[in-house]
């Protein structure tokens, strides 16, 4: 019995029937790949958006008088909001400031210094909370006052009561999935009249 090898033509057919199912296994893999890693990223920018309010929720629960005697507040904004805080329980004041820069939500915080104790602003440390926040022109910050009614005229800042929080989280606008937005708000509970 004599056996027979391929044909040249046989053997182009099979290699060029493998490249075509190699080349097809190979684009699946390259999609899925990115595919997971964008959901990943954008699963990491959610996370890290998330954590960022929990910080700023429990922070301006516990906002209080300076140590200058300042009241709380020092100034609202529907992308900024300022206020004082003991955010590491030192027994001295912090002034806080939450404010987006372009997609990158940032904390900065300012020890009071000096003798009488003031707070300069040159001294702030600002670190980045979460990358991608997509607000736009949705305010980040929304106030209320004790009757729960939305403070219009931010330059009434004895006014307000609560905060609301609302970052829209996104990596890529362009690519599903959509926008996620996390939402929070936060009663500040050391407020006294004189």
């Amino acid at each position: 019995m004599r056996t027979r090898g391929l044909t040249i033509i046989e053997t182009i057919v099979y290699i060029g029937v493998f490249a075509v199912v190699m080349g097809a296994v190979s684009g699946v893999i390259i999609y899925l790949y990115r595919t997971n890693a964008y959901t990943i990223q954008q699963s990491y920018a959610i996370n890290s958006a998330r954590k960022g309010v929990e910080i700023i929720t429990r922070e301006i629960i516990e906002a209080t008088y300076s140590d200058t005697g300042a009241y709380p507040v020092v100034s609202a904004a529907e992308q900024s909001f300022v206020f004082y805080s003991d955010i590491d329980k030192d027994n001295k004041i912090e002034k806080i400031r939450y404010f987006l820069d372009g997609y990158n939500f940032k904390k900065g915080e300012t020890e009071s210094t000096g003798n009488p104790l003031v707070y300069e602003d040159v001294n702030e440390k600002v670190i980045v909370i979460s990358e991608d926040v997509r607000n736009g022109a949705d305010a980040i910050f929304n106030y209320y006052n004790a009757s729960s009614t939305e403070v219009t005229d931010l330059g009434q800042l004895a006014d307000i009561r609560l905060v609301r929080i609302n970052l829209i989280v996104n990596i890529d606008p362009e690519r599903p999935p959509e926008e996620f937005t996390l939402r929070s708000s936060s009663q500040i509970r050391n407020l006294y009249e004189y």
